[in-house]
């Protein structure tokens, strides 16, 4: 909720910023925030810098950036220098491993294709110690 003088308490800043409460008070927590002004009551009080900040934090992670990553990019940010260059190499890391991530799910996606087709024409193998380990892989760490 706003407040007279244009200020956020944390419920109201997580409201506009399309986050929770509590996902404002980890990244103060992990230091993403500055410590915000007090009310005499001993509320949270957020500015609209606050808000392009929360914002800010919120697309990163919905980009798939770490808090550490995000923590970096803030550091250049705060400087007010564009943080281009910095957000650049995060997301060719981020960009590698999502890629890494869908290789390894089309990869599953094989053997579970490759099993279920050994379903349907009823060509399973026989339940055998030797068939519960994925080729290459392990079941449970039993596998060798």
């Amino acid at each position: 909720m706003t407040t007279t003088i244009g200020l956020w308490t944390v419920g109201g800043l997580a409201e506009e910023a399309g986050v929770t409460s509590d996902a404002i008070r980890h990244w103060e927590r992990e230091g993403l925030f500055p410590a915000p002004e007090r009310s005499a009551a001993g509320y949270r009080r957020y500015g609209p810098a606050s808000l392009d900040r929360a914002r800010f934090i919120r697309d990163c992670q919905r980009a798939g950036l770490r808090l550490a990553d995000i923590a970096d990019l803030l550091a250049v940010r705060d400087t007010g220098v564009c943080p281009c260059e910095p957000a650049g190499e995060h997301l060719e890391r981020r960009i590698g491993e999502v890629s890494a991530e869908i290789a390894r799910l089309e990869s599953l996606r094989g053997q579970l294709t490759q099993m279920l087709r050994a379903v349907e024409s009823g060509e399973c193998d026989p339940p055998l110690p030797e068939n519960w380990c994925p080729p290459g892989g392990t079941a449970g760490g039993e596998c060798g």
